[in-house]
């Protein structure tokens, strides 16, 4: 755990440089929002390490695919969201010596994030080698307002010399990823051009074809005063440049300011992608830095005002709660359903920057509360649109008749994950796809969204699971054989329960659906009906028989359920017996000992406790909570927000916070030592469930929000803001009262502890804690 961050309200701060936490801070300090981001690299040339990383939502580079044993089924490639061209480069030289903070002696340093407007900043002061100090203040952003521009201010001050500054903005495309399996770089110039103050490449990346053009343009200030500069050009292959030198007094102020867009050819024409990006770029440099800037905080408050969580009493909770919203808020913005998560974000490359079932797990849900329908709308559709991807794939492994097997890990549909346990296994994220349609409807009561995209989905799904599932003589009843649960601490299992829960739930749920179709939209369930070739008389026996016969596992003297056949030929040690030297598992034990241990990476049986929380009574959790969580070793980012939950709702407070803590500043004090590699985005909308779901209390059940809260004894109060249906709702808890405000025009069913609540349209309410 590292503890070099400052903490504070709305900031993100590193006060003195740590060049040994650098690649952290980069991450730590990314920017995004929503169609492109970039690590917290410098803007002048850094020799110290670093990992340049700036990158493109949606386009990807299919990466061959680097196994020691190919088995069939498994996918070609693995895809990789490409580092692209490096828009923010501006080489500095004073008096011949370069800038460099690897080389020269740095008197100060502060870098700070803005999280409340989305704003970068650093300042220093160092000595060249050649005995020159200078001052330098940096400010940059990626435009909220307009997602394909970004924008930076950076000004030097002469502090105790004259002489000459050279000044080099440039844009390089010549870049590779760090994760490339063969070294290879991903990228093709197509070409450059270069202009008076501006300068573009258009660049396509090799197999997939995607074009990015990327353009600069600047301005450049002497002591708040435009100066007129005759750049010298410099091309080399994906590299353009300008290079101007400014003679300056000692004590004057040289600034730069210099605007970039990328434009993909997701969204544009490649014919006219180039004429397309300089429109932009002159619209932009007309706007003026200070007029966009201003533009982007506007978008950035905006957001604020319907996600923010507000915490009285623990800064470093206040801090942690921020930054996870941030992140979730600049890696998504829902404006296109081509676009999904990428567990890092901006923020690095580690994982591809696909899409996993972590998306409609963990994040689906913080964009119900605090975005618009259409938002959360877009994540759906998303998988419907990969639907025909998901049947292909599971041709590929055998399965007929329409069956879909959506992808593990994705960016086009098509699975790219090629460690056979995940590949093959871990089917539970076809449930966790069907849970995120229901789990939409029943937020935003939705439900014609099933006609026809979210019944479609849903019969593929039903389908796969028809012909995955084994009836077995034996038993007289259905099993599951050879898979991975959640829990990837264990592999090729029978009958894991979560992975048998989530079938039979979605064959029920597919089958109501079916009944409501047929109600409300008879013409688009015959429609699809027809597309699909779906026998219903036919092909519903079977899933009913299943629904009634499915074999799980349970323990008859504990009363719990078991996470699969035979769990409990395992010695059963918690954790808190083990030797700390043994954490974390994975980077000190043998797969094999893993594997043979009753230890458990990520809620398994529990996520579906969690899901299906109203299925079970009091007791039923507290035993299998009591059972699961002492052997559960939160060696996944994603396991602490489900355990803080649960302990939640179960009235173990202290274990909630604790939990909780653990994950709201993961990336920030750098809890498992990876946030280097990028930070977890999608764990992060975890911790925002850790707060609303648990300390919250938040549930929708029968069309109503349900709102059960209490405090942490480290916190005085906390406010959290949810949509719902229309309304849009501030509650704050504090030690004697819930109060609600509605800031809407729509009126909301409430259920506050246990009681029923209607709040008209712009009014407020309050309720005692009890």
């Amino acid at each position: 755990m590292k503890n070099y961050i400052v903490h504070d309200n709305w900031k993100v701060i590193e006060e003195g440089f740590h060049p040994e936490f650098n690649l952290i801070s980069e991450s730590v300090f990314s920017l995004g929002n929503g169609r492109m981001g970039q690590r917290a690299n410098f803007e002048e040339c850094y020799s110290g390490e670093t990992l340049q990383g700036s990158y493109i939502a949606g386009v990807y580079y299919p990466d061959k695919t680097r196994v020691g044993w190919w088995k069939n089924g498994y996918p070609e490639y693995f895809a990789k969201v490409l580092n692209a061209a490096n828009w923010i480069g501006i080489n500095i030289r004073i008096n011949e010596v370069e800038l460099d903070l690897a080389k020269a002696s740095i008197h100060s340093f502060r870098r700070e994030l803005d999280m409340q407007h989305g704003l970068l900043s650093r300042k220093f002061e160092a000595v060249l080698t050649n005995n020159c100090r200078v001052r330098v203040e940096s400010e940059r952003f990626v435009s909220m307002a307009n997602p394909e521009a970004g924008a930076i201010r950076y000004s030097l001050t002469a502090l105790d010399f004259g002489g000459v500054i050279d000044i080099q903005p440039y844009i390089d495309a010549d870049v590779k990823n760090k994760d490339s399996n063969y070294d290879e770089k991903f990228w093709e110039e197509v070409t450059t051009q270069n202009h008076p103050e501006s300068a573009f490449i258009v660049a396509e990346t090799k197999k997939t074809a995607f074009h990015v053009c990327t353009g600069m343009k600047y301005k450049v200030f002497l002591n708040g005063k435009p100066v007129e500069v005759n750049p010298e050009f410099a091309t080399r292959e994906k590299y353009v440049s300008h290079t101007f030198q400014i003679t300056v007094k000692e004590g004057d102020i040289l600034t730069i300011e210099k605007y970039g867009v990328n434009l993909s050819s997701q969204f544009h024409s490649k014919e006219k992608i180039l004429d397309k990006a300089f429109d932009v770029l002159e619209t932009v440099y007309d706007q003026g830095y200070d007029a966009l800037r201003k533009e982007h905080t506007e978008s950035w408050l905006n957001k604020w005002e319907g996600s923010d969580i507000l915490i009285e009493g623990d800064v470093a909770a206040q801090q942690g709660i921020r930054f996870n919203i941030f992140q979730l808020n600049q890696t998504y913005t829902g404006d296109d359903a081509h676009l999904n998560i990428g567990p890092k974000g901006f923020t690095g490359e580690k994982y591809g920057g696909s899409t996993y079932w972590d998306t409609e797990a963990y994040c689906l849900p913080f964009y119900l509360s605090t975005a618009p329908q259409n938002v959360s709308r877009n994540l759906l559709i998303y998988r419907y649109n990969q639907l025909d991807k998901a049947i292909e794939n599971g041709e590929k492994l055998g399965f007929t008749h329409g069956a879909a097997l959506y992808p593990m890990v994705t960016i086009n549909g098509e699975e790219c994950h090629n460690e056979w346990e995940i590949t093959f296994e871990e089917i539970h994220r076809n449930g966790a796809i069907a849970f995120g349609i229901y789990n939409y409807i029943r937020y935003t009561g939705d439900a014609d969204y099933l006609a026809p995209y979210g019944f479609e989905v849903l019969l593929g799904i039903s389908r796969f699971w028809n012909q995955r599932i084994t009836f077995s003589e034996e038993r007289q009843k259905y099993v599951m054989l050879g898979v991975t649960g959640p829990n990837e601490y264990e592999n090729n299992v029978n009958n894991n329960w979560h992975t048998n829960k989530m079938a039979v739930w979605t064959l029920k749920y597919t089958l109501e659906v079916i009944d409501f179709l047929k109600k409300n939209h008879l013409q688009s369930y015959q429609s699809v009906a027809e597309k699909r070739a779906f026998d219903e008389k036919t092909e519903t026996v079977r899933w009913k028989d299943i629904v009634e016969r499915m074999h799980f596992p349970y323990d008859e003297k504990r009363k719990v359920f078991l996470q699969q056949d035979g769990f409990l030929d395992k010695e059963i040690v918690p954790v808190a017996e083990l030797n700390p030297s043994n954490l974390p598992l994975n980077q000190h034990w043998s797969w094999d000992r893993i594997l043979r241990s009753c230890y458990i990476k990520q809620a398994d049986v529990l996520q579906s406790l969690f899901w299906f929380e109203e299925e079970y009574d009091t007791e039923t959790h507290q035993r299998n909570f009591d059972f699961y969580e002492p052997i559960t070793v939160h060696e996944s980012s994603l396991s602490p927000c489900v355990h803080s939950i649960l302990a939640a709702s179960l009235g173990k407070h202290d274990k909630a916070y604790e939990l909780y803590q653990r994950s709201a500043r993961l990336d920030l004090d750098d809890y498992n030592n990876d946030t280097e590699d990028g930070c977890h985005i999608t764990s992060m909308a975890g911790t925002w469930m850790s707060v609303v779901y648990g300390f919250g209390g938040l549930r929708v059940l029968n069309d109503k929000l349900h709102l059960n809260p209490f405090i942490p004894k480290q916190w005085k109060s906390f406010c959290f803001s949810v949509g719902y249906r229309g309304a849009h709702l501030k509650i704050n808890v504090s030690t004697d009262k819930i109060k609600i405000e509605n800031h809407s025009g729509v009126s909301a069913e409430l259920m506050i502890k246990g009681k029923a609540l209607k709040l008209e349209a712009g009014k407020e309410l309050e309720v005692a804690m009890i």
